[in-house]
């Protein structure tokens, strides 16, 4: 009966030996969860970031179509103008591409910078 009580106090010391190490690994690996999770968040968070900045480039997709559809009826209405209202369409058309671009560089900015 003796032996068997020794057994198990010899048992509970040598559990109770290693439930330090056992809560400290168990914290380092709360601590790498933690740090994984953070850096999933931010990897969401810069898609999704990505992704609203690329909204940008619809609205320039619509911006082009309305000044050459603008161009167009303007020249079916006084064709002796097109020259000069061809410069015009030209000019918003680099402007419009201008916002594109910009809007894409803060697409690719949030991406990969941040």
């Amino acid at each position: 009966m003796r032996e068997k009580t020794k057994k198990k106090k010899t048992e509970e010391k040598s559990v109770r030996d290693c439930s330090p190490l056992r809560k400290r690994v168990k914290s380092k690996t709360r601590v790498i969860r933690r740090e994984k999770k953070k850096k999933m968040i931010l990897q969401a968070a810069k898609l999704i970031g990505a992704g609203a900045a690329t909204v940008g480039l619809a609205g320039a997709g619509v911006g082009i179509g309305t000044v050459f559809g603008a161009f167009i009826i303007g020249m079916s209405r006084n064709p002796s103008l097109e020259a000069k209202r061809f410069r015009y369409c030209i000019m918003g058309f680099a402007l419009t591409e201008a916002i594109a671009l910009f809007a894409l560089m803060m697409a690719f900015l949030i991406l990969f910078t941040f």
